[in-house]
């Protein structure tokens, strides 16, 4: 193994991310409390690795004390993580607090500020309560989007003394890129209408959170975490830079438009009723996200994508999908992490600063995710029980 020294600036963030879901287990969870996760984990184990999934985790709420030392033991600045919406209530509708969930919150925030490390906090990392999918439909309903902005208000009351960095939404696209445009995610139901309704309805919930906010008067900053993939064209013919825009527009500004600028890419409008996408908005909803703009941007950067123009007809009989558009393309001679069939591209990361930078009004960012995402690094473990990152 090669070691490095790296001298790091004293203002410089060096955080590690998590979520609630991911890490803190279902210890102390209380009947009727499930997540989107934990229902597709009841649902459909089989795709988990080995069956593992969100019951036991890391067993943070449990363990936090010992890893805020790890934490600082590392030199960790910042942490990020999120409060877990369907544990955090135990009445959705009247938006009733668990006390006993808010109270682990009150603790481990107290921790990590006593070891010198700042929470940055994200409202919701795919932890959309269960009952709020079964009962409306999840962010296709507008009940739902009120229901969010009641929940960010107890967050924001209760812990706006320990917290000044925000975040609505860590990859507010997955949970519906996979459910609803792929069919890749239990339940399991291909609709691009809805696909686009969950969109808008989490981009119109940043907005009202960012209003009520900045009309409570809290100090600090609200922002969205974000995981726009960075898209090449195969070449620069003009078809295979027009698939290039055409993914970049439904998978990145979709988001990245409307929560930086406060509009939607007039493109994306077009495209959308052209193939017959239905979506409900409104010229107020329109309105309240133009004036609310994010603070900052988190940025989740694992691979780059490319893509290239569509080989192939459309059928007509099959829904639409932006893959109408496009077609994956793979580099030859790609470095490749191929656990995930991901390709190892840092470039990724400058591409990104300098688009932000010239598209995007240099809005303050920061990288919140990044890496190769090896998975099963356990078989890197040298006899002294260290990960060798050496492969």
């Amino acid at each position: 193994m090669t070691t490095v020294k790296v001298a790091i600036p004293h203002d410089f963030i060096l955080g590690a991310a998590a979520s609630a879901w991911q890490t803190e287990g279902w210890s102390g969870k209380k009947a009727g409390q499930d997540s989107w996760p934990d229902l597709w984990y009841k649902n459909d184990r089989r795709v988990w690795h080995n069956g593992y999934g969100p019951a036991v985790a890391t067993d943070f709420i449990n363990r936090f004390r010992e890893d805020v030392q790890l934490m600082k033991l590392a030199g960790l600045t910042h942490y990020r993580t999120s409060i877990n919406w369907s544990r955090f209530l135990t009445d959705y509708e009247n938006v009733t607090v668990d006390e006993d969930y808010a109270a682990y919150y009150d603790r481990l925030f107290d921790e990590l500020l006593a070891n010198g490390i700042e929470p940055m906090i994200c409202l919701e990392h795919y932890e959309l309560p269960g009952y709020l999918l079964e009962q409306y439909g999840g962010w296709a309903s507008k009940k739902v989007v009120e229901l969010f902005v009641q929940y960010a208000e107890k967050v924001f009351a209760r812990y706006h003394h320990k917290v000044t960095r925000w975040f609505t939404f860590n990859e507010p696209i997955v949970v519906q890129t996979r459910v609803y445009l792929d069919a890749l995610r239990w339940p399991y139901e291909q609709n691009t209408g809805t696909w686009m309704q969950w969109n808008h309805h989490k981009v119109l919930a940043t907005a009202k959170v960012v209003r009520l906010f900045r009309e409570k008067g809290y100090r600090g900053t609200v922002g969205c975490i974000l995981n726009p993939e960075v898209t090449y064209p195969r070449s620069k013919a003009p078809h295979d830079v027009r698939a290039a825009e055409r993914y970049d527009l439904f998978y990145n500004r979709v988001f990245l438009d409307p929560l930086v600028h406060g509009l939607y890419p007039p493109e994306l409008l077009a495209l959308l009723e052209q193939h017959g996408i239905s979506w409900d908005y409104n010229a107020e909803e329109l309105a309240i996200i133009r004036d609310n703009t994010v603070d900052e941007l988190g940025i989740n950067l694992y691979y780059p994508h490319r893509v290239k123009a569509p080989s192939r007809a459309w059928h007509p009989q099959t829904p639409f999908h932006p893959a109408y558009y496009y077609e994956p393309f793979e580099l030859p001679g790609r470095r490749m992490n191929h656990s995930r069939g991901w390709e190892i591209y840092p470039q990724i990361v400058f591409d990104m600063a300098m688009r932000i930078k010239q598209d995007y009004r240099n809005i303050p960012w920061f990288v919140a995710e990044s890496g190769m995402g090896v998975e099963n690094e356990g078989q890197f473990r040298n006899g002294e029980g260290t990960i060798a990152d050496d492969y």
